[in-house]
């Protein structure tokens, strides 16, 4: 069968009544059901839905990487004109790259990790027939630059590990985009990178659209696809649930799904209400405590590591800052700001090299472990990956029962009693006391890790990027439930994050940081309505918007 394809129609894409299962131990598996589009050059679809929605499976079964086991059906699959329905693997092979370009969700995992990026982008160009090791060295290096890298020469010797999150996607996209091909799927192409970096991968998606591209752009958020979308196909549990106009979708969602997709972002209009409950619904509040004496004091905070060249570099450059009883305090940054790193050493992790954290009146940071171990229970962490930080041989039982104090819960009866209360604040039942974290879902296992941050009883929970890798309902349930624990505890967030939505929803007081210095600090309300410095503007005009939709 051949593979060319037909330039004379606009229509790129013709899908329809698209099906896929996957052949499974006890039978088959029906995953998506009947998925139907058109797509046109210069236009872009987005499909939108969380995880297990059947979004990723949808766009993968378009070109032909359905994986073992898996079965696509369908009325009519064509490409260009040419039914593609019936292709090999070997005839998959020579239509993506070249009239296909796909764009997967983490380039550390897609990317080659032994070889540099510039030699993967070349080895595209030489499968499809570009002869010539220094013409094709050129492209790459005019590839990378067309795609916002700096010093494309330099990059392009470097391997995936050498370079941040945001180069890395955008070597990715240099790689898909590279022998011009007339359909680019992105999936999730934007998940987990700072805000700016995603406005930059927005930008040269937009600019390839502009210049003709087709796109199918998968994603779970639905404040990213509204800078790019034509046509919005929003699915859960593998069927569509809504499908039109982006600006009807966005406008006056009519299913109750896409309404609550929309409801739980997070942002300016959001703060002091419940993003689960339903519009107009506040959630309980208490006024933080602004007492003389904080419950975290850091004062010229200074923290350098030696880097890979040996070059002693300042990672956190004086930085201060008071958190008080009940208060949420955000700390908003890119990577590489050195938020983490204050985190750090706020947690007395890492010492600073001068500054000083003080704890409840006392001096926290500067002292031997032993002075400091009593007072640990004091101060909790919740990180972006909670498996990373559990014990995989322990069940949810003991992962929550070791942080409880020996003192006041000696037997093993009353530390399971108080581990179902724990669970009971956090949303979840005792069916889970004995399961292993690795069985749980994404929010399953950050409600856990809050139940384990709460054990302790602290006055302060640090949360380290805890929801930036959640589904958007999921991570609305979990800041709702921060948010209900703070009013009911009175404990106190240092909350840490890259995306604004979250910080200006959940934050009284922002620390904004750039390069390891504080750019700018004041309310939530006057960082994002009256931004004084040129790096904060920057960073919320790249912050993607959806307007407040009618609801119909």
């Amino acid at each position: 069968m051949s593979t060319q394809v037909s330039v004379e129609s606009d229509v790129v894409f013709d899908v329809r009544h698209l099906r896929v299962g996957f052949d499974i131990a006890r039978g088959h598996r029906q995953i998506v059901s009947g998925v139907s589009f058109e797509l046109r050059a210069g236009s872009c679809i987005a499909i939108v839905g969380e995880s297990g929605s059947g979004k990723s499976v949808t766009a993968r079964s378009l070109v032909g990487l359905t994986g073992r086991g898996g079965r696509v059906d369908a009325d009519r699959i064509e490409f260009a004109g040419r039914d593609i329905r019936g292709l090999t693997q070997r005839q998959w092979r020579s239509v993506r790259g070249r009239d296909i370009g796909f764009i997967l969700q983490d380039a550390l995992v897609s990317l080659d990790p032994l070889r540099p990026v510039g030699a993967e982008i070349a080895e595209a160009l030489r499968l499809h027939g570009w002869n010539g090791a220094r013409a094709r060295a050129q492209k790459v290096e005019e590839l990378l630059a067309d795609v916002g890298v700096p010093a494309p020469a330099l990059r392009a010797r470097q391997r995936p590990d050498e370079l941040s999150g945001g180069l890395r996607q955008r070597a990715l996209i240099a790689s898909a985009i590279a022998l011009d091909p007339r359909l680019v799927i992105a999936d999730e192409p934007t998940t987990a990178l700072d805000v700016t970096v995603q406005a930059q991968v927005l930008e040269l998606l937009e600019r390839r659209k502009r210049a003709g591209t087709a796109l199918i752009l998968i994603s779970h958020d639905l404040s990213v696809v509204s800078r790019l979308a034509d046509e919005i196909i929003v699915m859960t549990g593998g069927e569509v649930v809504e499908q039109g106009p982006a600006a009807h979708i966005l406008g006056a969602p009519s299913h109750p799904y896409t309404q609550a997709l929309l409801d739980a972002i997070p942002g300016e209009h959001t703060r002091g209400m419940s993003l689960t409950g339903g519009r107009g619904v506040t959630l309980p509040r208490l006024a933080p405590v602004i007492e003389r004496e904080p419950i975290v004091h850091a004062a010229r905070l200074v923290k350098s590591f030696v880097g890979p060249d040996r070059v002693r570099r300042r990672v956190v450059d004086d930085i201060s800052f008071d958190l008080y009883a009940g208060e949420t305090l955000g700390i908003v940054g890119e990577s590489g700001s050195g938020k983490s790193t204050t985190a750090r050493l706020v947690l007395a992790l890492d010492d600073p090299d001068s500054g000083e954290v003080v704890l409840g009146g006392e001096p926290w940071s500067g002292v031997s472990e032993s002075r400091r171990r009593a007072r640990r229970r004091s101060i909790s962490v919740v990180y972006q990956d909670p498996l990373s930080s559990f014990d995989p041989r322990w069940s949810v039982e003991r992962t929550i029962a070791d942080s409880l104090s020996d003192v006041l819960y000696r037997t093993r009866a009353s530390r399971r009693a108080h581990v179902r209360v724990l669970l009971d604040q956090v949303g979840l039942d005792e069916s889970v006391l004995l399961r292993n974290p690795l069985t749980l879902s994404g929010g399953q296992r950050q409600r856990v890790a809050i139940a384990r941050a709460l054990a302790p009883e602290p006055s302060v929970i640090v949360l380290d990027e805890a929801v930036s890798a959640l589904d958007v309902t999921i991570q609305a349930q979990v800041l709702d439930l921060l948010s209900d624990l703070q009013a009911r505890l009175g404990v106190s967030y240092l909350f840490i994050s890259h995306d604004l939505g979250v910080i200006h929803h959940m934050s009284d007081r922002v620390l904004v940081m750039k390069d390891g210095k504080r750019v700018e600090f004041g309310t939530a309300d006057d960082i994002f309505s009256n931004p004084q410095e040129p790096y904060t503007r920057e960073l919320l005009a790249s912050l993607p918007r959806v307007p407040v939709p009618v609801r119909v």
